[in-house]
């Protein structure tokens, strides 16, 4: 089946969508994008993913191409087009197209682009779901709580990630602060079982499984702290997981090819994974309903 994507008010074949070479997402990477998770066709924290967009939008003054209705019908579309029934649908705004100046026109009508691919179903087996991760340098700018397309010392660290044969990189900031990983956020169980992770501000991005997962903590009255750890803490953690929308609860039993605890799933990640994992199937449930 050939995949289809939404461009400027068109669906077309993935093949053949295009955008002009004067796009400021191209030439600036003056855009940015959200990552919609689709479990049994049906968009998870659908809600907290196009809040995010929406501010990423007002922080870099871009207009909303169209209304929360409008967009949720857009991507709906894609992901059934492209029979997506457990995967992502990606969502990708950009200022527009203009002459290639730094300073941006007063009026200018935003790109919008929609794709959608199909994923894994939601794993099962939290052990078979373990990783290992690394830690790097964080060279990123001043603005990571914006989700911006401007990913380039993401792109490297995951690289570094991939050639030393582990899932993640973790961004290391000054003072050996840990920030979160390449594309997820850090939670761990420290060394005296607290359960942490770090603060929002704009160094990090305000991650919306992270927030979904904090809900839930809410919920069943399990306590966690948002504060600063370093990788001395990190690395002597009882457990450490990582949130994102494809990453869902990810164990990490290992960092910089040391054991994190006993080097298995601690049992608090295995449990906030069940919770997670059943806070999907309800919204599943409830959209079949």
């Amino acid at each position: 089946m050939s995949r289809i994507a939404y461009v400027n008010g068109r669906y077309v074949a993935h093949h053949a969508a295009m955008v002009s070479i004067e796009d400021r997402g191209y030439q600036f990477g003056d855009g940015v994008y959200e990552v919609v998770p689709i479990y049994r066709s049906t968009f998870i924290d659908a809600d907290l993913h196009l809040a995010r967009l929406a501010r990423s939008l007002r922080e870099l003054e871009i207009p909303a191409p169209m209304g929360d209705a409008a967009l949720r019908s857009v991507l709906m579309m894609v992901a059934r087009r492209n029979r997506v029934r457990d995967g992502i649908v990606y969502l990708q705004i950009t200022r527009g197209v203009a002459r290639r100046d730094h300073a941006f026109p007063a009026r200018i009508i935003p790109s919008m682009v929609v794709t959608a691919r199909p994923g894994p179903p939601m794993p099962t087996d939290i052990d078979g779901w373990a990783g290992g991760a690394i830690t790097v340098p964080d060279i990123r700018w001043g603005r990571c709580d914006i989700k911006s397309v401007n990913l380039l010392p993401n792109v490297l660290a995951k690289q570094a990630a991939r050639r030393a044969g582990v899932y993640e990189a973790i961004l290391i900031g000054p003072a050996d602060q840990v920030m979160e990983g390449s594309s997820t956020n850090v939670w761990i169980v420290d060394h005296d079982g607290v359960l942490r992770t770090r603060r929002l501000d704009h160094h990090i991005l305000p991650g919306c499984t992270r927030a979904a997962l904090a809900g839930l903590l809410a919920e069943n009255t399990i306590s966690f702290r948002e504060d600063g750890f370093d990788l001395a803490t990190l690395k002597r953690a009882r457990e450490v997981f990582l949130t994102s929308a494809t990453s869902l609860v990810k164990p990490i039993t290992t960092i910089d090819g040391q054991p994190i605890g006993n080097g298995a799933v601690g049992t608090i990640t295995a449990q906030l994974f069940g919770l997670f994992a059943a806070h999907a199937r309800a919204q599943a449930e409830q959209e079949a309903a």
